[in-house]
């Protein structure tokens, strides 16, 4: 089952500084932009991932997690719930044990499945920013 309950969400959101965001938009407006934004200004380390960027608040970007160096706490998902597998499957080969989240609108049962079999903490289908100020805001 998915993370639905708001004490472990706030623990999630207090414990991780490192927040990978596959699908992060270098165009202001876009969710995609303006919630990493807000999440960088929130004091998170922002690591965008993104093939088709060079760097992205001022930031490099990695054309996919496997090329990401530094440990990531979360892996916060900004693409179509088609594409949650192959992400997922990405973020599990890593040894950081990384919490992955879905964005709202996004999700993807087998992969909230696989990942918890993994270990690893899943949200699906909730906004990070929206969490964030209702539950530390």
């Amino acid at each position: 089952m998915p993370i639905t309950d708001d004490e472990t969400i706030v623990q999630l959101l207090e414990t991780s500084d490192t927040i990978a965001v596959v699908g992060c938009s270098s165009t202001p407006g876009k969710a995609a932009h303006d919630i990493p934004k807000y999440l960088l200004e929130a004091s998170y380390d922002v690591i965008p991932v993104n093939p088709f960027a060079e760097n992205i608040f001022d930031r490099d970007a990695y054309d996919s997690l496997s090329d990401v160096p530094d440990k990531i706490d979360v892996v916060d998902v900004f693409r179509p719930s088609e594409e949650v597998p192959e992400i997922v499957e990405a973020a599990l080969d890593r040894d950081d044990d990384a919490a992955i989240w879905l964005q709202e609108g996004i999700t993807h049962d087998e992969s909230a499945e696989q990942a918890e079999k993994a270990g690893r903490q899943f949200v699906q289908d909730r906004c990070m920013k929206v969490e964030h100020q209702r539950l530390l805001g």
